[in-house]
């Protein structure tokens, strides 16, 4: 199934499959003055770790299937990846990935778009560290064993991270925390190694970037520009960091919470009294000139790809204004998405964790060749 890189497409049933031959105007820049790209990563979003005690789980989060059984499933299925082939078909039908039928290396890292947590961390009225946060680290933090994740883990924080406010007078040390866990894993000083180090972190804004070889990879958290709830915008931030590490043509994938589906994009409808696709009041999550604003500052870089979350149980494969953009199910339901860069093309492949402890399926695949 092609591919366009002009209107918006959306891949919802299972065995989708896609090829885009993209023609760069960027090939042969600096070709020869930068590294050679060939990264394979995971990426995933929307956890929503729910303890709040030793085993009680937030409101209606065991009926929502944000339980620790699910999170179990889903580390099993991110650590079973390496060394299986990747899909040559899904449901009968080829794939048309590069990689077809190659065994798959271990992934370089697990990147992840938002909501590690359903409450801010699973806060409680005295300052303290929440029982969800701990929850997930206990499962989204590189360790050994069958019930950690086995790759070096990049944060992302969402909505539900940041949205809600405590008790006052604490009424943002939720944020806070959430924000230290962030820089306290990526980003190193003098006398601090932190555990999975980044070359480049805004302290204002916590959106922070890293390379693997030649590709270049940027983790804008909730959206790029996010000024909300006391958040700085990190635009100025992503400008120069495509100036400085990006402006040989290297290829660049973002990741962020919100996208350009309908949730994420979806406006309030006063004759219906909710939030929807159609509604012509403000913005729910993001607006018209946030996307706008975030979209100017990656115009003139070889954006090769955008991954982000937010919604939950439907896999999307689409476009939007030439930029190619992914979303897995979400890791609660044993979502997430198997990627891999190369000088020469992309490849990614959404998943899906199965019943059996490692087990898991391919649901839809798409490739461009560079």
């Amino acid at each position: 199934m092609p591919f366009s890189s002009t209107r918006r497409r959306f891949l919802t049933a299972a065995g989708g499959v896609g090829l885009s031959l993209a023609v760069s105007p960027f090939r042969g820049i600096a070709r020869a003055q930068r590294p050679a790209t060939d990264a394979t990563f995971l990426f995933s979003c929307d956890v929503h770790a729910c303890l709040v005690s030793a085993d009680g789980l937030s409101p209606n989060c065991a009926d929502e299937g944000k339980t620790d059984a699910a999170l179990l499933r889903h580390v099993a299925a991110l650590n079973g990846v390496g060394g299986r082939l990747w899909p040559a078909q899904i449901d009968g039908r080829p794939t048309g990935l590069a990689s077809a039928g190659k065994p798959i290396a271990t992934p370089l890292g697990l990147v992840l778009g938002g909501d590690m947590t359903d409450d801010g961390g699973g806060q409680v009225r005295v300052p303290g560290e929440g029982r969800q946060l701990q929850q997930f680290a206990s499962r989204y933090q590189q360790g050994v064993g069958p019930d950690r994740v086995h790759y070096p883990v990049y944060n992302g924080l969402g909505n539900h991270d940041l949205d809600q406010d405590g008790v006052a007078p604490h009424v943002d040390w939720y944020r806070r925390e959430l924000r230290d866990y962030v820089e306290l894993n990526h980003r190193s000083t003098v006398f601090y190694k932190a555990p999975v180090p980044v070359t480049n972190y805004d302290l204002d804004s916590d959106n922070y970037s890293w390379d693997w070889g030649g590709l270049h990879l940027i983790q804008l958290q909730r959206y790029g520009g996010d000024d909300t709830r006391g958040a700085i915008s990190g635009l100025p931030w992503l400008r120069q960091d495509l100036a400085t590490y990006a402006a040989d043509g290297r290829p660049v994938v973002l990741f962020q919470h919100y996208g350009w589906d309908g949730f994420s994009t979806e406006h309030w409808d006063p004759a219906a009294s909710t939030f929807d696709p159609t509604g012509a009041g403000p913005a729910h999550w993001w607006s018209e000139e946030e996307r706008a604003g975030l979209l100017a500052a990656l115009k003139g870089y070889n954006i090769v790809g955008i991954f982000h979350g937010h919604e939950h149980p439907t896999p999307m494969i689409y476009s939007h204004e030439g930029y190619d953009i992914f979303k897995p199910v979400a890791a609660f339901m044993g979502g997430f998405a198997l990627v891999r860069v190369t000088d020469t093309f992309m490849d990614v492949a959404l998943a899906k964790a199965g019943g059996n402890p490692d087990g898991l399926a391919f649901t839809h695949a798409f490739s461009k060749r560079f």
